[in-house]
């Protein structure tokens, strides 16, 4: 990976409150499932959850959008929790999300608590966004360049994001390697200007 510019992490303006709120509700539902027991469980109904929410641009706005109502998000989530057979815990856990009109942080309550799960496993987490589906070999390829590089088993997200246009942009921990056609041609237009 040449050519990489390494950066520290932070959210982007309004975001602060979002990450603040999910790290709050993700711990909390971190220490209930290890208290009772259903650690893995849990972490599988969200995994699932965030599947879901990646396959449906519906879903994904619904949960963003601010137009439904408490009792419009609360059925929602309740008839989305029943289908999916999730544990009791996710269940109420969703179900007070929604109460609390939260669910625009859902994704983020995901993220944190699957970081928090890896952690407690001696896992480091990692996030891959790349212009165009990635295929199960190249993700292989690149937990295995993660792994070498950081010295410890990676749990590797991937997700994919069509306005970097090309190339790739990981982040591990804190750190962000970004190797994205759209941030080259940004540095690129800022040194013509520069010239």
């Amino acid at each position: 990976m040449a050519d990489q510019s390494a950066s520290q992490e932070t959210p982007a303006a309004g975001e602060e409150g979002v990450v603040g709120v999910a790290g709050r509700y993700a711990a909390a539902l971190f220490d209930l499932a290890e208290e009772t027991g259903a650690l893995a469980e849990v972490e599988a109904d969200l995994k699932a959850l965030q599947s879901s929410i990646d396959a449906s641009d519906d879903l994904r706005g619904f949960l963003r959008s601010p137009v439904y109502g408490r009792d419009a998000q609360m059925n929602a989530i309740t008839a989305l929790a029943e289908k999916a057979s999730y544990q009791a815990l996710t269940a109420n856990f969703l179900k007070l999300v929604a109460k609390n009109r939260r669910l625009f942080a859902i994704e983020g309550m995901i993220a944190a608590f699957a970081a928090r799960a890896a952690k407690a496993r001696g896992e480091v987490t990692a996030e891959a966004v790349s212009a165009a589906p990635m295929n199960d070999e190249q993700v292989k390829a690149l937990r295995h360049e993660i792994e070498r590089q950081v010295g410890k088993a990676v749990n590797l997200a991937t997700r994919v994001d069509p306005d970097l246009l090309g190339g790739l942009v990981v982040k591990v921990g804190s750190t962000m390697i970004d190797a994205s056609l759209k941030t080259k041609l940004n540095r690129l237009k800022t040194v013509m200007k520069e010239a």
